[in-house]
């Protein structure tokens, strides 16, 4: 269940076009400092996990003019922190005029289990430096749990169709990999703050001893402003996860105002 409530998360965050140049990006943030977003994770009707995502300027300037601290905790909660706790606490530090990561840590706390990690970023060389070495990256746009997030928010996707797939280069847990997700169009949806527009994607599922053959995960994203996932979905085995965002405060834009770059 531990790995299940990571993927869920992890997709909601990779919403990148698969390509091998340079990905474009909107030269203004879609989001600014006190942005705060909470989300629930639910197994079925079971709590399972809450999170938080936040963003502040950095008290470390790295060199760069515009260094940004983006921050995501997330612990079990109801019933799972009967058996299983979690208590993770993920830090990237960004050069906002490009979106790209600087350094990220993270202090991982699961029942006794402790670890910390960091990972440094070399864009330019292709590299990414952490306890366990230096780890080469196919692309120049390489991001980590947090960043892949925040950089995925000011894409231009004006030019996708629907069954286009994305992807994005991370790195995690001393590996650096691709994530591919789907486009598949936009549409409304109930959300507790309120009916939304939003864009629907899904991103890639591996089936196994979590998911049924057919099982997909599907992520709703606002078309506006903002471009925050207000809803992620998957069935498996045994029942659903489902994960929903349940505030937002600090946003840039009014939640669900259309923008010049909304589909």
């Amino acid at each position: 269940m531990k790995k299940l409530l990571l993927l869920v998360c992890l997709s909601a965050l990779f919403i990148i076009p698969a390509v091998a140049q340079q990905l474009p990006y909107l030269k203004e943030p879609t989001f600014q400092a006190g942005e705060v977003l909470k989300y629930k994770l639910r197994y079925g009707i079971i709590s399972a996990a809450t999170g938080t995502l936040s963003v502040e300027k950095s008290k470390h300037s790295f060199g760069v003019k515009d260094a940004v601290h983006l921050s995501a905790f997330g612990q079990t909660s109801g019933a799972f922190s009967t058996f299983y706790t979690v208590r993770n606490q993920y830090d990237s530090y960004i050069d906002q005029s490009t979106y790209l990561p600087i350094l990220y840590t993270e202090n991982i706390r699961e029942n006794k289990y402790r670890r910390v990690e960091y990972a440094t970023f070399d864009h330019k060389a292709q590299k990414v430096s952490g306890k366990k070495g230096t780890f080469s990256s196919p692309t120049a746009q390489t991001f980590d749990l947090v960043s892949a997030y925040y950089f995925s928010r000011n894409l231009d996707l004006s030019k996708l169709a629907a069954g286009d797939k994305f992807k994005i280069t991370y790195f995690l847990n001393d590996e650096v990999a691709q994530l591919s997700v789907e486009y598949i169009g936009v549409e409304k949806i109930k959300t507790v703050l309120g009916e939304l527009e939003c864009i629907k994607l899904s991103p890639e599922i591996k089936p196994g001893r979590i998911f049924k053959k057919n099982s997909r995960l599907y992520l709703w994203v606002t078309n506006d402003g903002n471009r925050i996932p207000v809803k992620a979905q998957v069935d498996i085995l045994i029942g659903s996860v489902t994960m929903e965002l349940v505030s937002a405060d600090g946003l840039k834009y009014p939640l669900g105002k259309r923008v010049s770059y909304s589909k």
